[in-house]
């Protein structure tokens, strides 16, 4: 899908007015004579993403206003002023050379966001109206946040059939061979015979082009380690748990963890980072065939610990397992999980919200913080040591899936950190998808996390 982009600047430019409604008098008397009586004929109000058109005195376009809303409309909304790239009449826009410098940064990222189309199947319109970067704004950084971000979309929008673990491992190859990386690939029975024993069990299922397999990416050869892991569960039938029709319904998101982190690492790479970087991504189909794994089963895995499969639809937390243990392995000065892991974690915050967990209060305080500053909002959850015994069955070293259905996305987490252990870890249990449209965010896949993780980069890896 062709990536988002800024016009090229040109004198030509319509001009751009955000307007909240307590500044509206002031915005219109600043207008040209035509431009501000149609503005008042019209009854333009500046509410929430409200988009008006003006003319200019010769009949034709002069330039437009978009609302804003008021501070309690503004509160409850993030990149508002970007829905006017699917509003506005087609041309080239410039913001008011007066925008606040910050929501200038907003708009013309959300402006990108807003503009991403997902056309692989049937042509879907697209935004007509262009920017122009506002002075002032990092345009290739946005660019390639945006790039990275469509990335992300792309994969997540593109149903199973078309996106199973050959075509993730062909997404990443792609990735790894334009910015020049290293990848290598654990693929089959080479799982068992690698060490990845819970990688395969759970992929062991699926029709052999749709092998389970281990993709391993590096890049850069300076800066701290960083280790990036994402489940990439291509389709989930809840293996012999079968889920009911509904519940499979978004099932080709399962991979969105994936999918996230092949966007973040794209970000990372593109900007040239000082970072080792290095993306894991367990590749599964998680089926139901006559070789499928079972509830009751006692799995092993690559660290050692044996674990209780009480349930084939808790398969996340245990091809997460062996790459998070495989990862520890060279301790890394940071290693962070992404999954679309449990519906627990969107019961707690719903989809807008990216949780994520991790023990060290500075990192999630730069977390927090960044993400604020990038309109990409995260909740810290807790790894709530009280709660490890719903996670130890007895019969074996860990329960993949506790009975009593509460902590949900706490004991997942717990699981995960005991793969992770010796390492400086943060997990996230992303949801990946947005369930309505919303400015920059149309409907579908979405990434979660990755911006506010790209943002607090220098903070979290101390870099210059």
């Amino acid at each position: 899908m062709p990536t988002p982009d800024f016009a090229a600047p040109g004198t030509d430019a319509l001009t751009l007015r955000l307007v909240t409604p307590d500044g509206l008098d002031a915005a219109l008397g600043d207008l040209p004579q035509v431009a501000q009586a149609w503005a008042r004929a019209q009854g333009f109000r500046a509410g929430p993403g409200a988009v008006l058109a003006l003319p200019d005195a010769s009949g034709g376009l002069w330039g437009a206003l978009v609302g804003l809303g008021d501070d309690k409309a503004r509160a409850r909304g993030r990149f508002i002023a970007a829905s006017a790239a699917s509003k506005l009449p087609e041309g080239t826009y410039a913001l008011d050379p007066a925008t606040d410098p910050d929501l200038a940064h907003e708009t013309a990222l959300g402006w990108l966001l807003e503009s991403y189309r997902f056309d692989r199947y049937a042509s879907q319109s697209t935004a007509k109206a262009r920017l122009v970067a506002p002075k002032g704004v990092d345009a290739e950084r946005l660019r390639i946040i945006a790039a990275g971000e469509a990335l992300t979309r792309d994969l997540i929008n593109t149903p199973a059939s078309d996106m199973g673990p050959t075509d993730l491992e062909a997404a990443a190859a792609d990735l790894a061979e334009r910015f020049g990386a290293r990848m290598a690939v654990t693929k089959g029975d080479e799982l068992l015979a690698g060490n990845l024993p819970l990688i395969h069990t759970v992929g062991r299922a699926a029709a052999a082009d749709r092998a389970p397999r281990l993709l391993d990416l590096r890049w850069g050869d300076q800066g701290p380690k960083l280790t990036l892991v994402g489940k990439g569960v291509c389709f989930d039938t809840g293996g012999l748990n079968l889920k009911p029709g509904a519940s499979m319904g978004l099932m080709k998101k399962d991979m969105g963890g994936a999918a996230t982190v092949l966007g973040l690492a794209q970000m990372i790479m593109a900007l040239g980072l000082k970072i080792r970087l290095r993306v894991l991504i367990p590749a599964v189909e998680n089926s139901v065939s006559a070789t499928a794994f079972r509830p009751g089963d006692i799995l092993a895995s690559r660290k050692g610990l044996t674990v209780e499969n009480n349930n084939t639809d808790a398969e996340g937390r245990l091809v997460l397992a062996d790459a998070l243990a495989l990862g520890a392995e060279e301790s890394p000065d940071l290693m962070i999980s992404m999954a679309t892991l449990t519906g627990a974690a969107r019961v707690a915050v719903g989809p807008d919200l990216s949780p994520f967990y991790t023990d060290a209060d500075a990192d999630a305080a730069a977390i927090g913080r960044a993400a604020a500053r990038v309109a990409d909002p995260v909740w810290r959850m807790p790894f709530h040591a009280p709660y490890e015994p719903m996670i130890e069955p007895g019969i074996a070293d860990l329960d993949n899936a506790p009975s009593g259905g509460m902590a949900g996305s706490i004991t997942a987490a717990l699981f995960l950190r005991r793969f992770a252990e010796g390492t400086r870890y943060v997990h996230f249990d992303i949801y990946g998808w947005n369930p309505k449209p919303a400015p920059a965010r149309p409907k579908g896949g979405v990434g979660m996390g990755a911006r506010a993780l790209l943002e607090a980069m220098p903070e979290l890896l101390d870099l210059e």
